[in-house]
């Protein structure tokens, strides 16, 4: 059997992107795959982004195996889709009688971001209905895609974690130098391209109440990044825009803690989760459906909705407090995300699901 693989891979700056080149890496270890070629079976990794535009359409155009690395792809429909397909496609997803729905949404688009509205309706009865099988990260993903399509065969795979070297005290210690943190000074981090449902005024006005240091690390859209202005000049905010990867790398092992937050969320399974869990640090995620196959002892959920930045706080307070409980989180992190989405048991679960449905 030979896989054709579909998906955008680096140098392009998404998350889908890193994953699939390492996945690409761990495929080849047990069989031929063609990168943007047709195989026996084709893998298509869809995002809600434009990138995947070429990869949908090839996908209902010649069906095989997708991974929905978001179980809600409806600001990709708003990105692509003419005022009339949008339509089209929302009353296919949910009946003729939600026109006025899909037609208020698509005048509202602009506040898509933040709306719990497009979340509640993710789009992607289509793709799933044609695909042969649909891979998913989480229990979330898995549920939305059952809702929206009955007959699809689904399969839960956890999220790769990137395997890459652990840099070495001196690199750390120099790289929180040049933060302006000191040797032990506790460092909070948020990661990642930013996007209001990132939480990233909660996460910042917490670390400033629970008096620590907060690095933010990621690009954002220059409307975002002109709201957030007042709270990036924070004197407790470090903000840091796009890095290349090994940066990046260093920037992930030298803090202590991650806040990584994500309400609404679409469905998906965070990279950087997995990633600085598999570095033994202490995560903190929204209490969802997303997170729930992570051990209760080896992460810290956090209340999404009123409570969210209160409970941020005191958790951020008591990791300050008490470093050892942060490594003792981050320890256990490491052992479940190591074992449980080893590249090599990732890749061979994908290639079941292939043989399956060649």
């Amino acid at each position: 059997m030979i896989a054709g693989f579909f998906a955008p891979l680096p140098p392009a700056r998404t998350g889908v992107a890193d994953y699939a080149a390492h996945l690409l890496t761990a495929l080849r270890q047990q069989g031929e795959v063609r990168t943007n070629a047709p195989g026996t079976v084709n893998l298509y990794h869809l995002g809600n982004n434009q990138l995947h535009a070429e990869i949908y359409r090839a996908a209902l155009r010649h069906p095989g195996v997708i991974v929905l690395h978001d179980a809600v792809l409806h600001h990709f429909a708003l990105g692509h889709l003419s005022r009339n397909e949008y339509l089209a496609e929302f009353t296919y997803n949910y009946g003729a009688w939600t026109a006025g729905l899909a037609a208020d949404l698509w005048a509202s688009r602009a506040t898509s971001a933040s709306d719990p509205r497009y979340f509640a309706h993710p789009l992607i009865r289509r793709v799933c209905e044609t695909s042969r099988a649909v891979i998913v990260h989480n229990p979330a993903a898995a549920r939305i895609v059952r809702s929206h399509a009955r007959e699809a065969r689904v399969f839960e795979i956890p999220h790769l974690l990137f395997p890459e070297p652990t840099p070495s005290d001196a690199d750390l210690v120099e790289v929180r130098h040049r933060l302006g943190v000191r040797p032990l000074e506790p460092l909070c981090g948020l990661f990642g391209h930013l996007r209001e449902s990132r939480r990233v005024r909660s996460v910042i006005e917490a670390c400033g109440r629970a008096g620590m240091r907060l690095l933010v690390a990621g690009p954002c859209s220059s409307d975002l990044a002109k709201a957030l202005a007042p709270y990036f000049a924070q004197p407790w905010v470090i903000r840091r825009d796009y890095s290349s990867a090994n940066d990046f790398r260093l920037l992930t092992h030298a803090v202590d803690i991650c806040a990584n937050l994500r309400y609404p969320a679409a469905g998906e399974t965070s990279g950087i989760s997995v990633r600085l869990m598999g570095a033994g640090k202490a995560v903190l995620v929204t209490d969802s459906e997303e997170n729930a196959r992570y051990p209760e002892t080896s992460c810290v959920r956090i209340e999404s909705g009123l409570a969210e930045r209160d409970h941020l706080t005191a958790v951020l307070d008591w990791l300050k407090q008490f470093p050892a409980h942060a490594r003792a989180i981050g320890a256990r992190a490491a052992d479940h995300v190591r074992r449980e989405h080893d590249p090599a048991r990732v890749a061979e679960a994908c290639w079941s699901v292939l043989r399956a449905a060649a």
